[in-house]
């Protein structure tokens, strides 16, 4: 945390509008990217951004400024977004017209790499609304929000070794969930079925293609 930031802080919690809106101006991005990968719809997220930010806005005073600011935002976030599915339970919200994320695709990317990054972003997206939260939040808090496993116990309320063990399946579920999504899927009309074994290979170079673009493993 910067010293500018602690002063903002400072600041804040004695009353100073000006300074919380600095910090909201600093951490609005990574907040909305949470928000929006947790619940997958633009305006869903952003009224969650919002509700985040006024939520942490009156409980200034509960901040301890010997942790990271943004593992308290993610925190407050990351608890509304859980309140916010649970409610919504089994509606599914489609993704179709939503944007693709920024920092999935690779920088001047030729046009059919543009394409197929994009499609890989929404299918990534597809496959984490599938996700349980307690499985989704500590994927996007590590590969979207770079946290720390110690970042991401302290957002969770967890430790360390439970945070692993949370990653290792969510990567296994999605794994999973892509795997057999691409093995179910029906041959394009006029081509040959692949054999087995080929289509066994065909999935599993998707796959690898898949993490590499989304998880760069």
């Amino acid at each position: 945390m910067s010293e500018q930031e602690e002063v903002w802080i400072r600041e804040a919690q004695a009353g100073n509008k000006r300074s919380f809106s600095r910090l909201v101006e600093a951490y609005q991005r990574p907040v909305y990217n949470l928000t929006y990968r947790m619940l997958s719809s633009p305006e869903e997220a952003e009224d969650a951004a919002q509700e985040t930010f006024l939520r942490a806005y009156a409980r200034l005073a509960q901040y301890d400024t010997n942790h990271k600011f943004s593992t308290w935002l993610f925190s407050i976030a990351n608890h509304h977004c859980i309140d916010r599915l649970r409610k919504r339970r089994a509606i599914y919200v489609s993704i179709d017209d939503n944007p693709v994320l920024e920092n999935l695709e690779h920088a001047d990317p030729q046009p059919e790499a543009d394409v197929l990054s994009k499609e890989l972003a929404a299918e990534l997206q597809k496959l984490l609304d599938k996700l349980d939260p307690d499985y989704r939040t500590p994927l996007v808090l590590r590969y979207w929000e770079d946290c720390s496993y110690e970042e991401i116990a302290e957002t969770m309320g967890l430790t360390v070794s439970a945070v692993k063990s949370r990653l290792f399946r969510a990567r296994k579920q999605i794994a999973d969930l892509y795997a057999n999504q691409a093995a179910t899927t029906p041959p394009i009309s006029g081509k040959r079925v692949p054999t087995p074994v080929r289509q066994k290979e065909s999935v599993h170079n998707g796959q690898l293609l898949f993490w590499r673009t989304a998880f760069a493993l």
